[in-house]
């Protein structure tokens, strides 16, 4: 357990997500020093080692092996997080990882077991959490405002064109990317299980309109063990630009929707009581032209919390898996063409 030193941190993958974790490293520079980075791409890596002054590794084993750490944080495909995981347990490493944790239920297991084994720390990103308008709606839920939830329903409408899964050849793939469900969506899959409660049955179907191996087009029913009722529906080909990501509760005592291109805006608040904090609505609503939300510094600083020994984690490794379980079981109704109940038999 860490004290008062800075936490060493290497953050692996230098792609599209890793700005917001070299942005919280920089946010909260009284927690957290970055020591090394690591990628497979010597440019991206030269360019990112001179902007940030630390030794850059070509592969997750030179960087383990040569340098001092309490901390990795994986921003690389999701296919490689079990494995690079693994090894960071092996080197008595805590891991933050990002979403999914993994492409394969068993993948996810096996990293929870390694880092218990090792007895380090698995920190899953699902950063969206700690946005302003969904605290307020796990608040409401919480308490319990909405009496029986009757019917949740969650749209993902956004755009990503070829050129997006073109950019590596392991975007678009099932073994190190995924489809839109668990790559685009996955934090709306999140709020299924983390607003509503543990889901009884799953049946669902995808299809593909992109040059890519994965779906970028789904719909989902599901039945959770309370007895609500609901559905999903995303795509990835909606015309010209991202248009919404938002999710509707609708229970005997109240009425939400959030909307926004990303759950950035309460447009429905009604209960049959009243609260205190229903006057900080307007407050919450939040303008973004980027559907990361802004959730990932106050994450990092639950991470260096958690590390000093001041705090529970919001999202580990068992918590990461409870949206992975919903996704392979998403994946497979659709294959399938069949319901699909929880938990999964493996």
């Amino acid at each position: 357990m860490l004290k008062n030193d800075k936490i060493k941190i290497a953050v692996v993958g230098c792609g599209r997500i890793s700005k917001n974790h070299f942005g919280s490293i920089e946010k909260l520079d009284s927690e957290f020093e970055l020591v090394a980075i690591c990628d497979n791409n010597e440019d991206v890596l030269k360019d990112h080692a001179k902007k940030y002054n630390v030794p850059g590794y070509l592969s997750i084993d030179d960087l383990l092996q040569n340098e001092t750490l309490d901390l990795v944080t994986l921003c690389t495909p999701s296919g490689l997080h079990a494995s690079q995981t693994l090894k960071a347990a092996q080197s008595k490493v805590n891991v933050i990882t990002e979403k999914p944790m993994a492409t394969k239920f068993a993948d996810g297991l096996a990293m929870v077991k390694a880092c218990d084994e090792a007895n380090v720390r698995l920190f899953v990103v699902k950063q969206n959490r700690r946005n302003s308008t969904l605290q307020l709606l796990k608040r409401a839920a919480q308490e319990k405002r909405f009496g029986k939830i009757h019917m949740v329903h969650i749209n993902v409408f956004w755009t990503r064109p070829q050129e997006y899964y073109d950019r590596a050849a392991w975007s678009g793939t099932w073994d190190m990317d995924g489809g839109a469900f668990m790559n685009q969506a996955t934090h709306y899959v999140d709020l299924l299980h983390w607003v509503v409660g543990p889901i009884e049955k799953i049946h669902a179907m995808t299809s593909t309109h992109r040059d890519i191996d994965v779906e970028d087009t789904g719909v989902v029913n599901f039945k959770w063990r309370n007895g609500a009722l609901g559905s999903m529906a995303i795509t990835m080909c909606t015309y010209p630009k991202n248009m919404e990501g938002s999710i509707t509760i609708l229970g005997e005592k109240g009425t939400v929707r959030i909307g926004g291109v990303a759950v950035n805006d309460i447009q429905e608040w009604l209960f049959d009581e009243p609260c205190d904090y229903d006057a900080e609505i307007e407050d919450a609503n939040y303008q973004t032209s980027s559907v990361y939300g802004f959730g990932h510094p106050p994450y990092f600083q639950n991470v260096a919390d958690v590390l000093r020994g001041k705090a529970e984690p919001e999202t580990d490794g068992r918590e990461g898996l409870k949206s992975l379980e919903l996704l392979i079981g998403i994946y497979r109704s659709a294959r399938d063409n069949k319901e699909v109940g929880l938990p999964l038999n493996l």
